[in-house]
């Protein structure tokens, strides 16, 4: 988190140029987080029948149907209203919104190391990504305006920092905009050829502009802020960091038949995951994005579940927001 008002990135620069002939840490990392995952749900399921409190311990379970788009709101005829305080955080009726629709979604090929092919994939993916979650602020009788794009070959400014920097791609909720380098990002991902970690990476960005058309930006803002040191800061900056990767990985579950994306891909994405989390030898200080294993977790629970239910990270126990 910079700086700038609403501005989230995600790191690049970890990857190795070529990974689809091995199985890294992240599958090792999705086996072992797994499990804690499940048990998790499971004592969620458990606790959820006795607490009537919005935030619970563990990961949220998922909804299981989406509910009728005008059950959400007042009355039709009234303006949809966006939540506001810790009900849009921890209660969030995008919650409540079930699995996200299996869009047709076809990836356009793709050479990385050609700007002009790099801003068409991009604006082909954002399309899709625009039309998946404009339907889900639909059902849950939220306003929503789909993020500007700033797909940079050149530098410039924006509200929340100038670029290129040392983030590839950036999210700022000044400007309700979304900025990657066509270029740069390619760089920062050590020429990284699979399409899928491009689209991770926009689902990821674009999932934090989710959070703020969702009302939660405000408040975690606000609660963040008034935390004292840097480390409390840090906490729910992870909070936000692994959301994001859950919601990314619910589109890139949902696309997953029509993109298409493969094991191979999935196993990429978990890889990526893995590279992009924090480092093993990071200080309180510096942890904003969650360690590998719950970086993992987070993304292939959203691939598996494809439902912004179950990426309530807010109530999450504190050892898979880590």
């Amino acid at each position: 988190m910079g700086s700038g008002y609403g501005e989230c990135e995600r790191r690049g620069g970890l990857r190795p140029a070529s990974r689809r002939a091995r199985r890294g840490p992240g599958a090792l990392y999705w086996a072992i987080g797994a499990a804690a995952l499940a048990l998790a749900v499971l004592v969620w399921s458990v606790r959820a029948a006795d607490e009537e409190e919005s935030g619970v311990s563990g990961v949220a379970a998922h909804s299981t149907s989406a509910p009728d788009p005008t059950a959400s709101g007042a009355d039709a005829d009234e303006a949809p209203v966006r939540p506001s305080g810790e009900h849009a955080l921890l209660a969030n009726p995008l919650y409540e919104t079930g699995r996200l629709a299996p869009l047709p979604c076809p990836a356009p090929e793709l050479t990385a190391s050609d700007p002009a092919s790099m801003e068409r994939f991009l604006s082909t993916v954002a399309d899709c990504l625009d039309e998946a979650w404009q339907t889900q602020f639909d059902r849950a009788g939220i306003p929503f305006d789909p993020p500007n794009r700033v797909f940079w070959s050149e530098p410039g400014s924006s509200p929340c920092r100038d670029y290129p920097s040392t983030a590839g791609a950036f999210y700022c909720r000044a400007s309700k905009s979304i900025y990657i380098g066509t270029s740069d990002v390619v760089d920062k991902w050590n020429g990284a050829e699979d399409s899928v970690v491009y689209a991770s990476l926009l689902a990821h960005e674009y999932a934090h502009h989710v959070q703020g058309e969702s009302g939660l930006l405000d408040y975690y803002h606000d609660q963040r802020r008034r935390e004292p040191d840097v480390p409390a800061q840090n906490a729910w900056t992870r909070r936000s960091e692994l959301q994001a990767n859950c919601l990314a990985g619910a589109f890139l579950g949902a696309v997953a038949v029509s993109y298409p994306v493969t094991e191979s891909d999935r196993r990429t994405v978990r890889e990526d995951a893995a590279a992009t989390a924090d480092r093993e030898d990071s200080t309180d200080a510096e942890r904003t994005h969650g360690s590998a294993a719950n970086s993992v977790l987070w993304i292939e629970h959203g691939m598996e579940r494809q439902d912004p239910g179950a990426c309530n990270t807010w109530g999450a126990d504190a050892e898979l927001v880590q």
